[in-house]
């Protein structure tokens, strides 16, 4: 049999943030590979749990609220309980605050500050440890935005915390990759989850974004699921701290 550098036998994949949408497309395309998958959020992903099962994986679920930096110590023990130190985690988990910037409040700045970077930092040192003390490596894909290249409006937190995980995500890698650890991030595109549904019934804003889009579509979560294989796989041993964008050319254009 052929070696395959993109097949994850073998390996355990943590993604925070699994319930649904892109975080569940990245854990069931990461269980399509090979690997088993550890959720970690405040609650239990059941959908994405039988999607891991169905494709053959075992999958495991940790409880814990990631707008709380000071718990990534203890939700990478816990997440290394049912099989064993991951070799892979995945930082998904992430939210987003609404308003004008000269209305912008302190607690919509630290809600999303808090989740999409704080915690995102802390999980990656925590994991790093625990590779770096046993010497093994491993591999983290943060995911960014296409906020991380571009302003936006109306989100101020959001625009600041995801072109700090792209900064983040440079800074990681290099100072772990001769660790053997690998620090990437993936910039979704226009992506057709629960979270995007107002804007692809909005007809007016949904022509907008699809005349933009080379592409001529709104992506899938599963269309993250390859550049997540890439990145958690030994075919990427030699990619660190570049930000893949999966945007149907939106970048391009």
């Amino acid at each position: 049999m052929s070696f395959n550098p993109f097949n994850l036998e073998g390996k355990i994949a943590v993604v925070t943030g699994a319930n649904t949408g892109i975080g569940q497309g990245l854990a069931v395309g990461l269980a399509e590979a090979g690997a088993d998958i550890v959720a970690v959020g405040r609650s239990a992903p059941t959908e994405t749990q039988k999607l891991v099962e169905e494709a053959g994986r075992r999958f495991a679920f940790v409880e814990a609220d990631l707008g709380q930096a000071d718990k990534a110590g203890s939700v990478a023990e816990a997440a290394s309980a049912p099989f064993g130190t991951p070799s892979v985690l995945v930082n998904n988990a992430g939210t987003i605050m609404r308003n004008d910037a000269l209305d912008f409040t302190e607690e919509e700045w630290d809600t999303v500050m808090d989740v999409n970077l704080k915690s995102l930092f802390f999980l990656c040192q925590a994991f790093a440890r625990k590779w770096v003390e046993a010497g093994t490596g491993g591999k983290i894909i943060n995911i960014a935005s296409m906020l991380s290249y571009q302003g936006g409006i109306r989100v101020a937190s959001y625009t600041a915390s995801k072109s700090g995980v792209m900064g983040l995500t440079r800074l990681l890698a290099n100072e772990w990759a001769t660790k053997g650890i690998n620090v990437n991030a993936i910039a979704p595109g226009y992506i057709a989850t629960n979270n995007t549904a107002a804007l692809r019934a909005d007809e007016k804003r949904n022509s907008e974004i699809l005349g933009r889009i080379p592409a001529g579509r709104w992506g899938a979560p599963s269309d993250l699921a390859g550049a997540a294989v890439f990145l958690s796989s030994s075919a990427s041993d030699y990619v660190h701290g570049t930000t893949v964008p999966v945007d149907g050319g939106w970048l391009a254009r």
